[in-house]
């Protein structure tokens, strides 16, 4: 009588299970993908004197924004720096072109834009203290702030 019951209940499970939905749901239903959903950081490389975006580099910051879906973005810090060739005035108003031209990519890509933080270091610090110029200077730095939702 008590295999009978055991056997009556587990029945009963199942077919309330069944008009749930049933007892086998797909994974994402269940579970979240959060592993993204950290401080991230990207960096955007550009030709000497130039603030354009290469393609590569606009579909990597499209899968970025893709792989951050569901996150809870909480800044994006936007960095934009020069090489030590050209005055400091104009690698200044380079790097702030640079950081700009990579905000306003992301805001196209569809990531928030309220949460944008830009600055530009201009040339600073890239000249090596023995007097080498730091050629990977040219770029823009990205660090994003995201937290699981």
């Amino acid at each position: 009588m008590k295999r009978l019951s055991i056997a009556v209940v587990g029945v009963a499970m199942t077919v309330s299970a069944c008009g749930s939905g049933g007892l086998f749901r797909e994974r994402s239903e269940l579970i979240a993908d959060t592993a993204g959903c950290t401080e991230q950081r990207l960096d955007i490389y550009f030709e000497e004197g130039e603030a354009r975006i290469a393609r590569p580099a606009q579909q990597m910051i499209a899968l970025t924004g893709e792989r951050l879906q569901g996150c809870r973005i909480e800044g994006v810090d936007v960095i934009g720096l020069a090489s030590s060739t050209g005055d400091a005035a104009s690698n200044l108003t380079l790097s702030e072109r640079r950081a700009r031209t990579v905000a306003d990519a992301l805001i196209a890509a569809g990531w928030p834009s309220p949460t944008f933080t830009l600055s530009a270091a201009g040339d600073a610090g890239a000249t090596t203290d023995g007097g080498l110029a730091e050629p990977l200077r040219r770029r823009t730095e990205i660090v994003i702030h995201a937290r699981p939702q």
